[in-house]
């Protein structure tokens, strides 16, 4: 089946990784590597950060709460200093913004999905990519989180294309596993060059300034 539409995860993909910012935090103040990761993950689906990224905490909430979750794992973390850092990394990438405009032009539609946070300043804010999208889906807006199936299929019913039809990169494999299941094809991305040039091969267009097809 022809692809008709790209799906784009924002942090790790377009923009930076908030994970990298995770590990240096750490480092700084003396943490264990991916301790702020096995936090988050400790809290699962009920935890300060999946909840603050289904949008059912405020930051103050989240920050008091994610906090405290640090501290009954062994660790002291100013979550106001962590976030801030994020948001000051959170430049997209201009080949990723290039590339997103080729696909467009071609004729496809381009979405994003993303698990994200009620702008304050804190965080990545989607709203200033309205432009470069057909569709934005955050999670922290319509209450649903990757790795919930229903977010794909919500960001497909919006873009009005159906799974099959739909290539999705992101940089989390548990994120790239259900939206393999619904039939979706998937890219992760470790390095924005390199996943665009898988991308490039999969659509078959020209997507870097030194594109390798053709």
């Amino acid at each position: 089946m022809q692809h008709r539409a790209v799906v784009f995860d924002l942090g790790g993909v377009v923009m930076p990784s908030p994970l990298h910012v995770f590990r240096a935090y750490e480092q700084r103040r003396g943490l264990p590597d991916r301790f702020l990761s096995e936090v988050v993950i400790a809290g699962g689906d009920d935890g300060a950060f999946a909840r603050l990224e289904r949008g059912e905490l405020t930051m103050e909430e989240f920050a008091e709460e994610f906090a405290s979750e640090c501290a009954r794992a062994g660790g002291t973390v100013d979550v106001r200093e962590l976030f801030a850092e994020i948001h000051a990394g959170s430049e997209p990438h201009p080949e990723m913004l290039r590339a997103i405009e080729r696909i467009r032009a071609a004729g496809l539609r381009a979405g994003a999905l993303t698990n994200n946070w009620r702008g304050d300043g804190s965080g990545p804010d989607a709203g200033v990519l309205a432009g470069v999208f057909d569709v934005i889906v955050e999670s922290a807006v319509v209450g649903l989180r990757k790795p919930d199936p229903r977010i794909y299929e919500l960001v497909c019913e919006q873009l009005a294309v159906t799974p099959a039809e739909t290539v999705f990169l992101d940089d989390l494999g548990v994120n790239l596993k259900p939206a393999r299941a619904l039939g979706m094809t998937t890219i992760k991305v470790v390095e924005p060059v390199a996943a665009l040039a898988k991308l490039e091969e999969v659509l078959g267009l020209p997507l870097l300034d030194t594109s390798r097809t053709g």
